[in-house]
């Protein structure tokens, strides 16, 4: 199944996703520019991808970081998964946070920042009730699906 979907670059260095490899379920995200924020003792980078696009409804962008962050950089993604929503227009960033004790190693503009799924989504109605279905995990918590 193919997905048409509206991108504007908004500049002429940015650079069009696209799939790595056959089968990949992500479309690698390139830097155009890096702006540093400070705010306290944390150190966030935050890359442009000179890049907007026109999501279609029921439909969400989701931003992860590349597998390599860790073996390349020393950044972990700010905020966990990154999310656009079909509303968006403005350009996608990405923001990185350097790891306390470890600050040095970095992404540079040019290089594949992260990775973009675009993906559908149910619309939800929560239904409120007394109990819910039993399930043989219940209600164990963190850990409790294994050893």
């Amino acid at each position: 199944m193919q997905l048409a979907v509206k991108l504007k670059r908004l500049s002429d260095k940015a650079v069009v996703p696209k799939y790595a490899n056959p089968g990949d379920a992500g479309m690698d995200l390139t830097a155009i520019s890096e702006e540093l924020i400070t705010d306290r003792e944390m150190r966030t980078l935050c890359y442009g991808t000179g890049l907007s696009v026109d999501i279609p409804e029921g439909y969400v962008g989701l931003i992860f970081p590349r597998s390599s962050v860790t073996t390349k950089t020393t950044l972990a993604l700010g905020n966990a998964v990154g999310v656009i929503d079909s509303q968006y227009r403005g350009e996608i960033k990405v923001q990185f946070r350097e790891q306390a004790r470890l600050t040095g190693k970095k992404y540079n503009v040019g290089d594949r920042v992260a990775q973009l799924i675009i993906l559908p989504y149910p619309e939800v109605e929560f239904i409120e009730v007394t109990s819910l279905n039993e399930t043989v995990r219940g209600n164990g918590g963190f850990g409790s699906s294994g050893t």
